[in-house]
């Protein structure tokens, strides 16, 4: 049965050794955990302690919400790194971005575990934090593109869904990763030493991301797909360069070469909607690794390590929901697949913040664990959908400003909108119906973009 359909499909990689393809798939993974790791420890920390230590003031709702803007500001600068890699990860090659957004991403988490509080240097503390934040989101919006298409363009025939959901993993990885750091920190220094350095051990594993980046420099070979689209653009233009097409003008070259002037010529459009579809995965995700983590435990009077220790074991479940998901969206198409997962939200958002409202760990379990599937059946296939959206040339940075915009309209702003509706209204009911609109707006960008790419 055919997959998500394509104008674009995939040529034969069937020659490719097996063992690479495995040691690049790995690679990928990797690439993608740590990243995601260092983006969520900020994340957690947000919840738990930035908000005292960076921005004092007499409201811990204020603090909170000071601390969450932060977290927003790395997903505003993801699209900026997504832009930047993709243009020369459409130029240059995957593997030159990726292990450059690695490094970035190594050395801003470090700077944060050893940044000075406001109590210390005063303004200039916020200050650091924001543009480190905003080095997070340059690197991490970098990353994703170099990495999925380092493991998709890689797979073999009818395995691309599959191939692609390795560096999906890296999200619940990266989760289960921080939340575990996290409690090992809590679990061997008091509340006192957990506030004053605690809480800077899990960024200072940032500098594992390092070594990282040196082994995927070293070791792993661009993709075949890229060397394949490179090698015809050169004989094109060698081709149209025989031809003495002299008329041309330089601008003209500048502007058939560039894969973001191409895609905002012609392909925009798909940009957004591929945005759109995936905005409501990437909100509810981040409500529940940070919006929910301050709720229950600022408002419901939870305890921070149990809710860590739920977080931790859904983010284990989705290391095999994510895989499963992709690999039946390569037998039965991406769409059906992608559109079921958003569906499932929509009609989870309501009972899901029922159960987290009662108090129970037990049930604040069971909303956040089918809802885990639900995202999971979506992001599993995701990274084969985009890539397939666009030709080889314009792909990295295609699928990386749909991924980023997504990543903006949902996962930025998504817990500071939280605390904003639970403040102004009371009540949790209001954060499920922005869950339901986005739901609502990834349905129909589903559509319409499915009908775009079947109309080809």
């Amino acid at each position: 049965m055919d997959t998500f359909p394509s104008a674009h499909p995939a040529p034969t990689r069937t020659g490719l050794p097996t063992g690479n393809r495995r040691r690049v798939a790995t690679a990928a993974a990797l690439a993608s955990a740590v990243e995601w790791y260092d983006y969520f420890v900020f994340g957690i920390a947000a919840a738990l302690v930035l908000g005292d230590l960076y921005f004092p003031s007499g409201s811990s709702t204020a603090g909170v919400l000071a601390a969450f803007a932060t977290f927003a500001v790395g997903f505003l600068a993801r699209p900026i790194g997504g832009v930047v890699a993709g243009q020369l990860g459409d130029r240059r090659g995957r593997k030159p971005m990726l292990v450059l957004a690695l490094t970035l991403m190594g050395i801003a988490t470090t700077g944060i575990g050893l940044l000075p509080t406001y109590d210390t240097i005063g303004v200039a503390a916020p200050v650091l934090l924001v543009l480190l934040r905003v080095v997070q989101g340059v690197a991490v919006g970098a990353q994703w593109g170099g990495a999925m298409l380092l493991a998709t363009e890689y797979a073999p025939e009818g395995k691309r869904g599959l191939y692609g959901s390795v560096v999906q993993l890296g999200v619940p990885i990266g989760v289960v990763s921080a939340n575990t750091v996290f409690l090992l920190a809590g679990a061997f220094t008091s509340d006192s030493a957990f506030a004053a350095w605690g809480w800077r051990l899990p960024f200072l594993v940032g500098l594992f991301v390092l070594g990282l980046a040196w082994y995927i420099h070293r070791h792993v070979e661009e993709t075949p797909e890229f060397r394949k689209a490179e090698q015809e653009l050169a004989e094109k233009e060698k081709a149209e360069k025989e031809l003495a097409e002299q008329e041309k003008t330089e601008q003209d070259k500048a502007g058939r070469n560039s894969p973001l002037r191409t895609i905002l010529r012609g392909h925009l459009g798909t940009v957004f909607l591929a945005g759109g579809s995936f905005a409501v995965n990437t909100a509810t995700f981040y409500i529940l690794i940070t919006g929910v983590l301050d709720y229950t435990t600022r408002d419901l009077g939870m305890k921070k390590d149990a809710v860590l220790t739920v977080s931790l074991c859904v983010s284990l479940t989705q290391l095999v929901l994510i895989p499963a998901a992709a690999a039946l969206s390569d037998r039965v198409g991406r769409i059906r697949i992608y559109a079921l997962g958003a569906a499932g939200i929509a009609l989870w958002a309501v009972p899901m913040f029922l159960l987290i409202d009662t108090g129970s760990l037990l049930w604040l379990a069971v909303g956040t664990f089918v809802a885990g599937c639900f995202l999971s059946i979506m992001y599993g296939p995701q990274a084969a959908l985009f890539a397939e959206l666009f030709t080889p040339e314009m792909r990295y940075t295609g699928a990386s400003l749909g991924y980023q915009i997504a990543a903006v309209l949902g996962g930025g702003l998504a817990p500071f909108v939280m605390v904003l509706l639970l403040e102004a209204t009371g009540t949790s009911m209001a954060v499920s119906g922005y869950i339901i609109a986005l739901a609502v707006i990834a349905l129909v960008s589903i559509k319409v973009l499915a009908g775009r790419v079947r109309s080809r």
